[in-house]
């Protein structure tokens, strides 16, 4: 049986041990109506979606390689780099391969003198209200200047519910994989746990 999550479009098992946990989960005489077999299969279903979350690793659904940036690159560069792989954010990375913190479209935005949260048409409206662009602060400033430190990281045993719960505590949107020297060897985006969630058991 499979249930359709309607953020994904895609299926999730449901096997004969969730619905039998979801069984023991009801209180008293089950009664198969459709409206008893409704709840079955929603505790089923949340059973399913826990045994997901709790089976999943971070090295199961991470991106990688994770691409980072140095720590001395100047923002420029930085920027150029974000922009041309069309991420939010990376992992900064020292010269010994280390994560070190983590450099995000905030962290411009802060530099910029930009409060959150911000849209593009409030950039372009700073822009054309005020002499100059807002971006020019930003010459001759490097990574370590405005990235935000120290990382939050995980390593690759860490459970997609533990990351997902994570994600919410710390309000983060990438966690980066390191292993246990501290380098990188993945990283699990927001989008990486939603496709996560969209895996057909």
């Amino acid at each position: 049986m499979c249930a359709t999550n309607n953020s994904c479009d895609t299926a999730i098992d449901i096997s004969e041990l969730d619905v039998i946990a979801a069984m023991k989960d009801i209180q008293g005489y089950i009664d198969i109506s459709p409206g008893d077999f409704r709840e079955v299969f929603q505790v089923a279903y949340n059973h399913a979606l826990q045994r997901i979350k709790d089976s999943l690793k971070a090295q199961d659904i991470m991106t990688k390689p994770a691409h980072c940036v140095e720590l001395h690159m100047d923002l420029i560069q930085a920027a150029t780099f974000l922009a041309d792989k069309r991420f939010s954010g990376a992992p900064v990375i020292d010269s010994g391969g280390k994560i070190v913190g983590v450099l995000s479209e905030k962290d411009f935005l802060a530099k910029m003198g930009l409060g959150q949260p911000t849209s593009f048409m409030q950039i372009v409206a700073h822009c054309l209200n005020n002499r100059g662009c807002m971006a020019t602060s930003l010459r001759n400033h490097s990574v370590q200047e405005i990235m935000t430190a120290p990382a939050i990281t995980a390593g690759p045993e860490m459970t997609m519910g533990a990351i997902s719960a994570l994600f919410v505590d710390k309000r983060i949107n990438r966690l980066p994989i390191v292993d246990s020297e501290g380098r990188p060897v993945g990283i699990v985006t927001r989008t990486d746990l939603v496709q996560s969630y969209c895996l057909t058991r």
